[in-house]
């Protein structure tokens, strides 16, 4: 069963940082995409960020030029820097894994921004 243990969430003040880490229980070159969704109160799940196998990344235009998804293929991890952090941005965040039969998930982070 893969396994996937994020940390990195918290409480930050508007305009602040935060960076997630998603570490794997297998080699993230199993995966074809690995990638963030985040889900605020009362609202549905949103994706935020996916890096390919290949490095490709795709980001929502909600985070874009604010938040960078990045890869250590040796450590098995994916990371999400946030920067410039907003209240709206407050939200459990999820790293997820897709292969070709299923897609993991990992327990979500909460992140909170402060105005």
């Amino acid at each position: 069963q893969v396994q996937l243990v994020e940390s990195g969430g918290g409480l930050v003040q508007a305009g602040g940082s935060l960076r997630h880490s998603c570490a794997a229980s297998t080699s993230i070159f199993s995966f074809n995409a690995m990638g963030w969704y985040r889900q605020a109160p009362g609202k549905r799940r949103e994706l935020v960020a996916t890096i390919t196998r290949g490095g490709s990344t795709n980001y929502a235009d909600a985070v874009k030029g604010r938040i960078t998804i990045s890869r250590d293929n040796a450590k098995n991890t994916v990371f999400l820097q946030m920067n410039s952090l907003r209240p709206d941005d407050t939200a459990v965040y999820y790293c997820t894994a897709l292969n070709a039969l299923t897609e993991f998930w990992g327990q979500g982070t909460q992140v909170t921004v402060s105005s």
